[in-house]
């Protein structure tokens, strides 16, 4: 009878063995979640799997050889397999596509005016201002208090970074 098991895979290669097990007939499940991404002070939304490095495969061990799984490219072997393999109840499968059909990504919405920024390289290192405005090629505004006067100056959007709200609502 099929059943679901746990497929461990080599490093993101996940999508490689789904697709593998795909032409091997062999059905699976691979979770994915959007997640907000930083790269380069550049934030945008990429899919992930859930479960780096897993991949739920639906098949019958009496029908189809285990060790053709684990020779597919992508995968690594099958969690749980040993004399007698560990099947994943069907309820856990559906409560996890339910909750990943379910999940909204945080949004991450940059540097608005009027936040707190603090600077992470350069000369004002750890010191803060509060933004102002972006300008042209990844520059911006930022205020920013010296010797009890309040400056506007301009700099490189890269050195700063949002100051995390530790206060509690």
């Amino acid at each position: 009878m099929k059943s679901w098991y746990l497929l461990y895979c080599k490093p993101r290669e996940e999508l490689r063995a789904q697709q593998n097990l795909a032409l091997q007939q062999v059905e699976s499940y691979l979770p994915m979640i959007k997640e907000s991404k930083k790269v380069k002070s550049i934030t945008k939304m990429v899919e992930t799997p859930l479960f780096p490095n897993y991949l739920f495969i639906h098949f019958d061990p009496t029908e189809f050889s285990v060790s053709k799984i684990h020779s597919t490219r992508g995968a690594s072997r099958i969690i749980g397999c040993k004399e007698v393999m560990t099947p994943i109840d069907d309820r856990i499968i559906n409560e996890i596509k339910r909750r990943v059909n379910a999940h909204i990504p945080k949004q991450e919405k940059g540097i608005q005016k009027g936040d707190k920024v603090k600077f992470t390289e350069g000369p004002f290192i750890d010191l803060e201002a509060i933004f102002e405005e972006r300008n042209a090629e990844k520059r911006c505004y930022v205020l920013f208090n010296i010797m009890g006067q309040q400056k506007r100056i301009l700099v490189d959007e890269t050195s700063i970074q949002k100051c995390i709200n530790t206060e509690h609502d």
